[in-house]
């Protein structure tokens, strides 16, 4: 699988952590940022599954 195959972040550079240590640009925490050079595309998805929960908890509140 070539680099450009991968699953792509997420970041929309609005690099801002809030009081929950989660971006506001693109709803990963720091920990999640940090190691996503490093993850499997299987990890990513993963990852990104919760970024699309934590925008929807964001549009409510």
């Amino acid at each position: 699988m070539s680099r450009r195959d991968r699953v792509s972040s997420p970041c929309v550079s609005i690099c801002a952590l809030d009081e929950n240590d989660v971006c506001v640009g693109c709803q990963r925490t720091s920990d999640e940022i940090m190691q996503w050079s490093r993850m499997s595309d299987e990890e990513r998805r993963a990852v990104l599954e919760k970024v699309a929960i934590r925008e929807q908890k964001a549009m409510i509140n």
